[in-house]
């Protein structure tokens, strides 16, 4: 007993050393197969995680596992603060198995599931109040902050309501919103949590899988979020989402992409990206078949090859399976997993590498 007592002790203060040594916001997009599991770490060490990977006992073993290896490379052992965007199998499917290994003080939702669906459903009623039992549990309203040390996080959309004040830097016309064109989404994606994050000079934003029709209201016709360094997410680079209402309202000059490789990186998507004003690069978790050779980014900007390596690689896209009950399950990933890696300076500059290849680009701040 008392050696376990030292190993504790011991752990709690490497992890404190690590935290007094980290000057930087560090964010790790995890590869989870095409879902969500996007890590936030302060200066300070505090930690807030939105989502957890995918359903299923092989893959909530699976991204859960891949969490926590994000969680040992940044010096943490706990999750401060846990966002479940929304309630598909691909965002909250590795959340048990992730509470089995590490605490979660904070667990953070829109609310009811809007969408009936046996998996989420079940998962409410059966394991979810035993998990929000042991912590602190907040159903987050837009204008919600969120405590990190030294970040100002700030809920900017959920359970389909969008601030109505414009945030610090917000506020113009927004001159895409003429063009705009509603489309067809289902019931859950629209409840997503979304939020905005600044450390100093520098900005970010996740706004899960919020579509099209609540980027427009977010949007137009007054832009409520301003201008960002960076865009994270962007519902796996699905059409239904990632408008030019937003997007090149946002002027982000970096994206990060949390696609699969049958999932998501669709043509429209990658062409709102590409033509958005001052945007400088893309960085994907997985090539996508979707996009192609014609839309991908450069391989050096891409974490994870294909999970299947085709005799050649397609120049042109290939068209995504029609939801429903018969679409056939994406490739097993064969290999080791990476993440890339963001790590902002308070000055605005900030550092994106690829941690599959070890390639590292610095964007100094804007002048």
């Amino acid at each position: 007993m008392r050696a376990l007592r030292i190993a504790v002790l011991f752990i709690a203060l490497a992890a404190g050393c690590f935290a007094q040594g980290r000057k930087t916001l560090d964010v790790y997009v995890i590869d989870v197969e095409g879902g969500n599991a996007t890590l936030f770490v302060s200066p300070t060490g505090e930690s807030l995680l939105m989502d957890t990977g995918n359903f299923g006992p092989m893959p909530a073993e699976r991204d859960s596992g891949r969490i926590v290896e994000a969680m040992k490379d940044a010096g943490i052992t706990q999750i401060d603060h846990l966002i479940i965007t929304h309630w598909h199998g691909d965002h909250f499917g590795g959340l048990a198995a992730l509470a089995a290994k590490v605490p979660i003080r904070e667990y953070i939702d829109h609310g009811p599931n809007t969408q009936p669906a046996e998996i989420a459903d079940t998962f409410l009623k059966d394991v979810y109040p035993g998990l929000i039992a042991k912590a602190k549990h907040t159903v987050a309203k837009p204008g919600d902050r969120i405590a990190l040390g030294g970040v100002d996080v700030r809920v900017v959309a959920a359970a389909g309501q969008q601030i109505k004040t414009p945030i610090a830097g917000g506020g113009g016309q927004n001159p895409a919103c003429a063009n705009f064109k509603p489309i067809d989404n289902n019931a859950e994606d629209p409840m997503s949590v979304g939020i905005h994050a600044t450390f100093g000079k520098f900005r970010t934003v996740h706004l899960g899988d919020n579509t099209r029709n609540i980027e427009f209201q977010m949007m137009c016709p007054v832009n409520k979020l301003g201008t960002v360094d960076v865009l994270l997410g962007l519902h796996h680079g699905q059409a239904t989402s990632n408008s030019e209402v937003m997007i090149h309202a946002l002027r982000p000059r970096v994206g990060i992409m949390n696609d699969g490789t049958r999932k998501g990186g669709e043509p429209d998507t990658m062409k709102a990206v590409y033509s958005s004003p001052g945007f400088e690069d893309l960085w994907q978790i997985h090539f996508s078949l979707l996009s192609g050779t014609e839309y991908s980014a450069p391989g050096y900007f891409i974490a994870n090859t294909t999970d299947e390596n085709p005799n050649a690689l397609p120049v042109a896209p290939i068209p995504a399976s029609a939801p429903g009950p018969n679409v056939p399950p994406p490739p097993a990933h064969n290999g080791k997993a990476y993440w890339i890696k963001l790590a902002a300076q308070q000055d605005g500059t900030f550092t994106v590498t690829n941690t599959r290849n070890g390639f590292s680009k610095t964007y100094r701040a804007a002048r």
